[in-house]
């Protein structure tokens, strides 16, 4: 179950086996503004950390058909699981306990009972190490900084006039310069999963992108990495 609303916001895939939970997290998630998927059982959660590649995943270690620690460490060991943060959820409060679940890959540890503000806080300070564009800071590369909050991009001090998908395409290459982009993921992480678009438009896009960054000079800083994609820097 996914809520598709505004693509551009970060997705928190929920792993539990009591509905209660479920429902309990989704709702103060979703008001926090994030995105929701939910995963019953640990093969789910494998499964929808292929096909929906969540920023942040909370995992309950008592799982049925899987347990928390093995699918832990199967999302990690996938592709789209390396791009995410893991949060163990656990009623296990031993030292042992918290050391065994971040050596098998979780990133966070939390122990029940928790408070749900704690957990939203958890989840946001990972996103801020993952994708620091979607979390209220400023982005800076040579001479381009990019605001979030104020939505605003300049270069050299000069400011920069973008549409909403290059705004967006810019924060994506920011957060992580250097990274090849294909266009498979630039699609999937501007504009979501669930809507078809030809990968030709992410070349327009890139192009828009482009003229915008190199309208009051400089060289561009967006390189073409043929057979792959694009990156900055």
């Amino acid at each position: 179950m996914l809520d598709m609303t505004d693509p551009d916001r970060p997705l928190v895939l929920i792993v539990d086996d009591e509905p209660a939970q479920l429902a309990l997290l989704s709702y103060n998630l979703k008001a926090a503004g994030f995105r929701i998927a939910t995963a019953k059982d640990g093969e789910e959660a494998v499964l929808a950390v292929a096909e929906q590649g969540p920023d942040i995943v909370l995992l309950d270690w008592m799982l049925p058909r899987l347990s928390g620690l093995e699918a832990c460490r199967q999302i990690k060991a996938s592709p789209a699981g390396r791009e995410a943060a893991i949060i163990m959820v656990s009623a296990r409060s031993e030292e042992t306990d918290r050391v065994r679940g971040l050596d098998t890959g979780a990133d966070d540890y939390i122990v029940k009972p928790y408070s749900v503000a704690e957990l939203i806080a958890r989840v946001r300070a990972n996103l801020r190490r993952l994708r620091p564009a979607v979390a209220g800071q400023v982005l800076e590369h040579e001479d381009i900084r990019l605001d979030t909050d104020s939505y605003r991009v300049t270069r050299a001090g000069h400011s920069l006039h973008l549409g909403p998908t290059e705004f967006r395409l810019l924060g994506a290459f920011m957060e992580r310069p250097g990274k090849v982009w294909t266009r498979e993921a630039l699609l999937d992480r501007v504009w979501g999963r669930d809507i078809y678009i030809d990968t030709r438009t992410v070349d327009v896009h890139v192009g828009r992108l482009r003229k915008a960054l190199c309208a009051q000079g400089g060289d561009d800083p967006i390189r073409t990495v043929r057979g792959a994609g694009y990156a900055m820097g």
